[in-house]
């Protein structure tokens, strides 16, 4: 099951245009560049709360071992 699920993700150029012409469609030419803007953004809003996250989390220190 988990090989038919791998097969079913891929995406070739001709599904990706057709997807592109669904979108365009729905959301007419007017608004696909506000909708890629917001897109980016929010896509920037997310990388940046993930790397301030790291920030925050201070790295833990390898535990030493007591020797005996």
């Amino acid at each position: 099951m988990r090989g038919e699920r791998e097969a079913t993700m891929n995406l070739g150029a001709p599904e990706l245009l057709i997807i592109l012409g669904i979108v365009l469609l729905l959301f007419g030419a007017r608004k696909l560049p506000d909708l890629a803007r917001s897109l980016g953004k929010a896509s920037r809003e997310f990388k940046k709360g993930q790397q301030e996250g790291e920030e925050e989390t201070p790295a833990k220190e390898p535990e030493e071992k007591p020797q005996g």
